[in-house]
């Protein structure tokens, strides 16, 4: 799938496309126009020449014929490329797909390449986002992630001032919508603002390809595509002050101007990316205080960036492995808090140890509050790692060996206990390297040679004085003793540091948990981050998957994934004892996760273990969200119905009873022979019963329409309709007849616009319903103002403006006001049931529709009628 992507409508993706397909077509491709939208432009129907075009499909819905994408005919015709234009277009009821991005994955399951168009309005999580700017919200929208998995995006990239004259020039709307449009949606500083948020949105598309491309290729050197800023955390007080120094570097405009925070909540950040890491060493160093990085975490996502936790044995080399692994252009680290005495004694820290292993990296030493005030030594590190492994042993046979020729030359001044205390100090020395069994080698090696070297007769393995034998043998002891202790102590250390270190993970990845938007997401991520993973994958079992490797992918479903690669669902890696090792590790009964990377160690399996525990919990905390969303779901309608059950009781009883009242007083006093009423007072009585009768009548009609509506068993008859001629006759209908709310002369409505502005879709007798309504609504709270109805067109669609310069209507109300039986700021008994809004806003959506109000400039309320322009 390719998919040519626009800021606006208008940029030229349509032409674009057909363009393509053109160029297709000439190399030999069978090339099919599925369905093509030229919306009346001319260039754009002049590329269609040459290109076979498959006939649309029409589909009758509410009396109106639409033609939409005919999609079995597609699939029947098969050509190797198809053209499907706007992606996020929702079909008319009646096909299989409630929307065209469904049918484009039909045709690409189908092995059908698809060129189509989007522009950015309509991407799902933008949606809020172009609303704030416009001003217009977009209905039609599609996921995110359809369009991310196209195989190529291309921006169709204008300049605003090109489209604003492209506009001018009659090239995308008909001159009467030009100047509308302008004023409207096509205004400099929208078009602008969309431009942008395309911009951001294929570099985020862009940059995440290339980490995909890196990550296939095995490429661990920088590539300064953008800047991208790691700051090391550790959990100190200067934190903060690392963090601030970060974001500046990153995004160098944030310290001047606030932060975009529409752009940051769509991960469209202007700048480059920060990203905040803390290394939990696992070889004793600590010393983090958790609530300091909690807090930490929660300010770098304030800024826009990200928080990340990794377990390393060594800092240095686990905060450039983290930094290369992300194609991080620059580090920043504080500058030690050690004092000069122990960075004397101690030599190359952690920032001259990251500073020599950078290559191009660039490294921040940034100064803060707490530089050289001192922290804790390092201990030292894995007990038995290969280096300590081989020079333990090593050191057991050597170091003896250089004692001996050292006391050696000191002989007659040091006595044989100074020597045996020295060869102690020694065999410590060697336990504390290699363990016990190198300082069991050591304590044997020194025991030879003071008895050799040291002890009377020199130069031979014989003891004459018995003194002599019993402080070897202690000496023999005592060594063999503290060995023992020394290498427990150390284990024991070595195993606290461990614990110490899951700890602060779990920690690290409960809080991301809590914080995130998506558990599951969040704990896949610290998982493949904890564990150095290339990627992670959450997987459903199905009733044929007996948990072991398949050879039919499609007994796994996919959940959730995170990494730039993987193995295939069910496929061995090719090369068994490549580092691509698969691992899974059971969730649940009916889940599980399926680890790419490293071989782990037996030491990672507990924390392995809690991070599957933590993914069970999410997936039953997300399946019971799913329940609870299916009950409320079906609970809502009988809870909807039972309130309107009450509100038209409420309403019903007092409105039914105050004309039945009166026309029931009516019709009894003519009748009445007590009284002689004169022809003027019989003519009196007779108008009063009428009135009363037809707001009876008009209450009736109005709750059967709105029961109709609710049902959708309202007929309508869709077809061109005048908007002059319906205004005029709407205005008559109210200055004629019994009224409840316009009594007297002609209601004083004048009108701009509805004599220029296109005929609408629309039945005609419905229409004259809403409009009068509407007016009606106006005229009764205008305060004797005249009442002004303005159409005018775009895109498509015809609006039409009633405006009065009442009071106007708190934010707070302005959807109470379409409930059925609200009456807010009525007090008159005249009022009716308040349907006459909610019917007006169910019958103009009947006929695909909107009403919605707006503030009338200067005091007031606008009620804006949007409906469909007629396409003839």
């Amino acid at each position: 799938m390719k998919v040519f992507l626009g800021a606006a409508p208008g940029v030229g993706k349509t032409y674009r496309m057909l363009d393509e397909a053109r160029r297709r077509r000439e190399r030999g491709t069978d090339v099919v126009v599925a369905f093509v939208e030229c919306h009346g432009r001319r260039s754009t129907v002049e590329m269609l020449e040459g290109l076979e075009v498959l006939p649309r499909l029409p589909r009758r819905y509410r009396g109106a014929e639409f033609p939409e994408l005919d999609l079995d005919a597609a699939l029947a015709r098969r050509p190797e490329v198809a053209l499907v234009d706007e992606l996020p277009h929702t079909n008319t009821p009646g096909g299989r797909h409630a929307k065209r991005w469904q049918d484009v994955q039909e045709l690409l399951d189908a092995g059908i390449d698809v060129l189509t168009t989007v522009n950015i309005q309509h991407l799902e999580s933008l949606n809020d986002v172009v609303q704030k700017i416009t001003g217009v919200p977009q209905r039609e929208t599609v996921p995110d992630e359809v369009v991310r998995r196209a195989d190529q995006i291309e921006l169709v990239d204008v300049a605003p001032e090109g489209l604003r004259r492209r506009m001018a020039h009659g090239s995308i709307y008909a001159p009467e919508k030009v100047d509308a449009a302008l004023s409207h949606y096509f205004r400099v500083g929208n078009l602008t603002a969309l431009r942008e948020l395309a911009l951001f949105w294929l570099a985020g598309r862009v940059d995440e390809g290339l980490q995909n491309y890196r990550a296939e290729h095995g490429i661990a050197s920088v590539w300064e595509t953008r800047e991208r800023v790691v700051v090391a955390l550790t959990g100190g007080p200067e934190g903060e002050t690392l963090i601030r120094r970060a974001s500046r570097i990153a995004r160098p405009s944030s310290a001047a101007a606030p932060a975009r925070d529409d752009l940051r909540r769509t991960s469209l950040r202007p700048g480059g990316d920060l990203l905040a890491v803390h290394v939990a060493r696992s070889d004793g160093l600590a010393d983090a205080n958790p609530a300091a990085l909690a807090a930490q975490r929660r300010l770098v996502e304030s800024l826009g960036g990200s928080y990340h936790s990794v377990v390393g044995d060594s800092v240095p080399a686990a905060l450039i492995d983290f930094a290369r692994a992300e194609n991080a252009t620059q580090l920043v680290l504080g500058t030690s808090r050690r004092g000069t005495l122990v960075r004397a004694l101690t030599g190359r820290g952690i920032g001259e140890t990251i500073t020599a292993l950078s290559g191009d990296i660039d490294v921040h030493m940034v100064t803060h509050e707490q530089s050289g005030r001192g922290r804790r030594l390092p201990v030292p590190g894995r007990l038995h790692s290969p280096v300590r492994r081989i020079t333990g042993p090593l050191a057991g046979l050597v170091a003896p060996v250089l004692l001996t020729l050292l006391l050696s030359q000191t002989r007659g001044a040091v006595n044989l206990t100074s020597d045996i205390l020295v060869f102690l100090v020694a065999v410590v020395g060697v336990a504390l390297l290699g363990g016990v069994t190198s300082a069991l080698l050591a304590s044997l090696t020194a025991s030879l040679l003071l008895n050799y070297y040291f002890i009377p007769p020199i130069h031979r393995f014989t003891i004459y004085d018995g003194n002599n034998v019993l402080a070897l043998l202690v000496f023999a002891a005592v060594a063999v003793v503290v060995a023992v202790v020394v290498d427990r102590a150390a284990r024991l250390a070595r195993r606290a540091a461990r614990a110490t270190a899951e700890a602060e993970t779990l920690s690290a990845l409960a809080g991301s948990v809590l914080g995130g938007q998506s558990a599951i997401e969040a704990l896949l991520t610290r998982l493949r981050e904890t564990f150095g993973m290339d990627s992670v994958a959450l997987l459903r079992r199905t009733p044929e998957d007996d948990g072991t490797y398949l050879d039919e992918p499609a007994r796994r479903e996919e959940i959730a994934q995170v990494g730039p690669r993987r193995t295939a669902v069910g496929e061995r890696p090719a090369d068994p004892v490549s580092a691509q090792a698969v691992e899974e590790v059971p969730v649940g009964d009916d889940a599980v996760l399926l680890l790419c990377g490293r071989p782990l160690p037996a030491a990672d399996r507990r924390v392995l273990a809690a991070f599957a525990a933590h993914v069970a919990v999410a997936l039953d905390r997300a399946h019971l969200a799913e329940v609870a969303a299916e009950i409320a779901a079906e609970i809502e309608p009988v809870k909807a119905a039972d309130r309107m059950r009450t509100a038209l009781l409420a309403a019903v009883s007092h409105d039914l009873r105050t004309p039945l009242a009166v026309a029931m007083a009516s019709v009894s006093s003519l009748r009445s022979k007590d009284v002689e009423f004169s022809a003027e007072d019989q003519q009196e009585l007779l108008a009063g019963a009428e009135e009363s009768l037809g707001r009876l009548n008009r209450l009736v009609d109005n709750l059967l329409d709105m029961s109709r509506l609710q049902a959708g068993a309202l007929p309508l008859d869709l077809r061109a309709t005048a908007l002059e001629d319906v205004l005029s006759a709407a205005v008559h209908s109210l200055a004629e007849g019994p009224r409840p709310d316009a009594e007297g002369p002609r209601p004083d409505v004048r009108s701009h616009g509805l004599d220029r502005a296109p005929a609408v879709l629309a039945d005609g007798p419905l229409l004259e319903r809403v409009v009068a309504n509407l007016v009606a609504n106006a005229l009764r709270h205008s305060g004797g103002v005249p009442v002004l109805v303005i159409a005018s067109a775009l895109a498509g669609q015809v609006e039409v403006r009633v405006v009065d310069h009442g009071p106007g209507l708190p934010a707070d109300d302005r959807e109470r006001v379409f409930l059925p039986f609200q009456r807010l700021g009525d007090t008159d008994n005249g009022s009716g049931v308040g349907l006459g809004l909610a019917l007006s806003r169910g019958l103009a959506e009947a006929m695909g529709g909107t009403l919605a109000p707006e503030d009338t400039p200067g005091g007031g309320l606008t009620m804006v009628l949007t409906l469909p322009a007629d396409p003839s």
